[in-house]
Order: C-alpha cells, then sequence, then structure tokens
C-alpha cells in the first residue's frame, strides 16, 4: 500500500469527517430536487444511520445491504455503515424477488436498508436470508424516520485498517449469478487520489452529475467519493435516467463534471433537441462500463463539443485505470495507464505482447482486490501475485493507448476467423435508424456459430432487417455481417445496467 494511504484508514473518515475538520463543514456536499445539504449535515445523518444500524444488531465486519434510490438517505446509510466498522454491500433498489433471495443468501447480510416504494418485494424474499438477517429498516415509513431523527447526531468512527473489507461491489453477471468482489478502504482511497484527482483533476469548485446510479461503482466513485474528496458537490436524483430528465438535471445543477455510459451518450445525442441544450457548465464527461465506439464518440463531439473521456476499470481494481486524458483524447481508444497503475498485454502464458498485437490484460496497482466471496478458483486464476487478470482483450499502440477489443468470452469464431462483437455493434449504430444495439453468437442447425443483431431502432418499417444486414456487408467483411436481425423494444440487462448477452443467445 503506498506511504500516502495511513494503516488505519475508515473511508467514511477519509472522506466526509475530514471535510469538517479542515472547516469545510458549511460548503454544499449534496445537492438534490429538494435542496442541498452541507457536510455537517450530511455527517450528522450518516452518524445517526449509524446509530439505527448498530441499534438493530449490527456489528464490525458484518454485512449490511443497500437497496436505496440515489439521495441524502443513501450517501449516509453508505457512511453510517462504514462508521460502525460494517461492510457495505450494494445492490439495485429494482430488482426481482429471485435476485433478493439471491443476495440475501449469499451475501448472509444483517440488516438490509430499503425504501419504502420496494420494500414489500424485499420482504417477500425474506425466507431465503435465513436467520442471518435481523431486520428490514424501512426507509421512507414514518417509524424509520423518527428512530433517525431521534438517534445521536455524534458518533465515533471505527477504526478500521486499510486492509479490512469496506464494500462488496458485483461483478456484471452477465454470464452467471453475480459474484462480489471484497474491495478494501484502502483500494478507495488509492483510486480516488491516483485517478479522481489525479486524472480529472476535481477541485472543490465542481459539481458531478452521474447518469449511472450510486449502487454502481462507477458511480459510488466518480459522483460520491471523488468529489467528497476534494470538498466538491454531487448532485443527485432518484429519477431513472433518460436523455430528457439528464437534460434537465444538468440545467437545474449546473455540474462541470458528467458521468456517463455509452448507452446514454447515444440517447443524448439522438434526442431531437439536442442541439438545443446547453451543456456549457460542462468542463467534461466521461465514458464507462461499456465499449464507446469511436461513432458515438464523433457525435458527441459534433453535438456537444464536450470533452468525452473513454476509460476502462474493473470492480476488480476498483474503478478506472486505463483512461483518456484531458487535453490528450485519441478517439476510438481507452486512453493511457492511469498514474498509480501498470497495465501490460500478455499471452496465454504470461509474456508480454509488442505494441499492435492482441492480448490478456493484466494491472496492478493498489486498488485490488481481497478477492471474490466464495469462489476460490475464480479468485486463483483472476489474482495472481500482485496483478489482476481480467478477461478483457486489449492492444496498446506505439504511444501507450489502449484499444479494447472485447471480453475473451464474447468473442465469436465464425468461419474459423475470431469476430469481436464491438466491431458489428459499432457500424450498425452509424445507421440512423438504430438506437441501440447487441451482437451475440447463436448456433445454427449445424451446430456452427453465426453473429446475430438484436436492435432497438427508432422506428421499423419493412425490410429493415435486410436493410441493416446488406449496411453491414457494405463495411465489414463477409463474415462478420450479422446473419439475422432481431428487433427488441429493450435490451436485456443486468443488475448492473449492462446488456445480459446470456439471455440475448437464448432468445
Amino acid at each position: 500500500m503506498t506511504h500516502e494511504i495511513p494503516e488505519r484508514l475508515n473511508i467514511a473518515d477519509w472522506l466526509l469527517d475530514a471535510r469538517v475538520r479542515e472547516g469545510r463543514g458549511d460548503r454544499p456536499a449534496l445537492l438534490t430536487d429538494h435542496g442541498a445539504l452541507t457536510y455537517r449535515e450530511v455527517q450528522t445523518l450518516a452518524n445517526r444511520f449509524g446509530h439505527l444500524l448498530k441499534s438493530a444488531g449490527v456489528e464490525p465486519e458484518q454485512r449490511v445491504i443497500i437497496a436505496l434510490p440515489d439521495g441524502p438517505e443513501f450517501v449516509a446509510a453508505l457512511f453510517g455503515t462504514l462508521k460502525v466498522g460494517a461492510v457495505v454491500v450494494m445492490v439495485n433498489p429494482q430488482l426481482a424477488v429471485d435476485a433478493i433471495e439471491y443476495f440475501y443468501s449469499y451475501t448472509r447480510a444483517t440488516v438490509a436498508l430499503v425504501h419504502r416504494h420496494t420494500a414489500p418485494v424485499f420482504q417477500a424474499a425474506r425466507s431465503a436470508a435465513g436467520s442471518y438477517l435481523k431486520q428490514i429498516i424501512v426507509v421512507g415509513e414514518s417509524t424509520t424516520a423518527r428512530a433517525i431523527a431521534g438517534a445521536p447526531p455524534d458518533l465515533e468512527t471505527f477504526p478500521s485498517h486499510r486492509d479490512d473489507a469496506a464494500i462488496w461491489l458485483f461483478s456484471g453477471g452477465t454470464t452467471g449469478k453475480p459474484k462480489a468482489v471484497v474491495q478494501s478502504h484502502g483500494s478507495f482511497a488509492n483510486t480516488t487520489k491516483c485517478y479522481g484527482q489525479g486524472v480529472l483533476g476535481l477541485t472543490e469548485r465542481d459539481i458531478t452529475l452521474a447518469v449511472p446510479k450510486l449502487f454502481f461503482g462507477y458511480a459510488t466513485g466518480s459522483n460520491l467519493f471523488f468529489p467528497f474528496s476534494v470538498g466538491a458537490a454531487s448532485a443527485l436524483f432518484p429519477e431513472k435516467s433518460t436523455a430528457e430528465t439528464v437534460f434537465a438535471k444538468i440545467r437545474k445543477f449546473r455540474p462541470t463534471i458528467l458521468v456517463n455510459v455509452p448507452t446514454m451518450v447515444n440517447q443524448m445525442v439522438a434526442h431531437p433537441d439536442a442541439a438545443k441544450e446547453d451543456l456549457s457548465s460542462l468542463r467534461l464527461a466521461t465514458s464507462a462500463g461499456e465499449a464507446l465506439p469511436v461513432e458515438l464518440y464523433e457525435r458527441w463531439q459534433q453535438t456537444f463539443g464536450i470533452e468525452l473521456l473513454d476509460g476502462l476499470g474493473t470492480a476488480e481494481m476498483w474503478h478506472i485505470f486505463i483512461s483518456n486524458k484531458p487535453g490528450a483524447v485519441k478517439p476510438g481508444t481507452l486512453g493511457t495507464v492511469v498514474p498509480g497503475f501498470d497495465v501490460r498485454v500478455r499471452d496465454d502464458l504470461g509474456h508480454d505482447l509488442p505494441d499492435g498485437e492482441v492480448g490478456m490484460l493484466w494491472v496492478r496497482g493498489d486498488s485490488r482486490a481481497i478477492g471474490y466471496w466464495q469462489q476460490l478458483e475464480k479468485t486463483k486464476a483472476a489474482f495472481r501475485g500482485e496483478w489482476y487478470v481480467s478477461g478483457d482483450l486489449i492492444r496498446r499502440d506505439v504511444d501507450g493507448y489502449f484499444t479494447y477489443c472485447g471480453r475473451a468470452d464474447d468473442l465469436l469464431k465464425v468461419g474459423g476467423r475470431w469476430l469481436a462483437p464491438q466491431e458489428v455493434e459499432g457500424c450498425l449504430l452509424q445507421h440512423p435508424l438504430v438506437k441501440e444495439v447487441a451482437v451475440v453468437g447463436v448456433e445454427d442447425a449445424s451446430g456452427l456459430t453465426k453473429p446475430h443483431a438484436f436492435v432497438v431502432a427508432t422506428e421499423q418499417r419493412p425490410g429493415l432487417a435486410e436493410e441493416l444486414q446488406a449496411f453491414a456487408r457494405e463495411r465489414l467483411e463477409p463474415y462478420k455481417a450479422p446473419r439475422a436481425v432481431k428487433f427488441l423494444d429493450v435490451l436485456p440487462r443486468t443488475h448492473l445496467g449492462k446488456v445480459d448477452r446470456g439471455k440475448l443467445r437464448l432468445q
């Protein structure tokens, strides 16, 4: 662990209490439609949540599920959990019963903090938790509100070790049930310094706004931990992110940094009123979570002219470790290594490959996870000494810029040749009627894998499927063109909002 990060470290203290000690207690920390909360007010609310958890029997190192919409209660619940030395398990509050049952059983959480609007579903799944779950606390109910208001405003923060588990993050779960990535207090402090402060250059004058919700580790960092580390403000809204909503929140909060994802980049540039929107408050936007096609980057630039920094991160290394830098964007690439990390392109034997060749991504740095919960074999395969070996395929050019080439388990072997679905998706996105697209491999009657495209179209008309196939054949090698095009109203997504390719293969 780097010398800058103390051995005794609780990120609730490092990110929140320290701002009050510095004299920033009266600065705005959270901006919402109902008004702003200062750092001192957030601290007080977090302390009260901590007391609420203690009264429910939560002890250090036990897990607490947080399934709340974005807002002050989410932030206070997260920091309150950390303050009592417990471990945060963030889950999507919109989960179905079977998914909640899985998380209850897998995490053995002691308490679940849920919102009154979604509480019935979480209560219906309770039997799967066994005797571990002591209480479901329903935020937004009058009894809970009274308990929080009556709790003491002060709370001594548990003196965690920097290597203690702080938060469980989850893999995307596109090929199976989500597995928990156990991340330490030190990891969060390290990436906050390396990327949030080092690359994004956040200062107390910044205001962040995120498209993904706080339960997604990308947003936890960019729209909470990074701004809090420097006394900046985070704008939060509970509604589902749509282009209209994001534009409205930009008008209201005037953020300086927009935390974005390719799906929303696409929706924003395709919006009929996009050219009329005023994004002048933004000094930059980020993109992560999925590959950003160069075509989409160029449309963003033509429409808004705001610097868009694509990057790559994983739950296993918590957040971004390859990123384009302000003033040094190379479109179509992930950028260069974030200072503080070391990234290599390697073959199946772990040997470094020369620039220009595609290989497996190996990364090391002080944000490496402790491992996967109850997944020892996968832990041994992914965590090799100080290195994390992901399933991502990348290529580095002579200037040190990396290009994402897909996931090894997403690559398709078509006619004896490898095909990255992202290449076909990027091509089809250039068609004016394609709003979203995902390409997966489907076996034909002979057992051979063929690319099939699943498209969300802005309008459907007779012959559009054949038109899109011809469109791809004109621009790609023939074997890459989709053999079938199917239209969907929406693409199925995982609990983290990523395209669920496993479900698409079954359609």
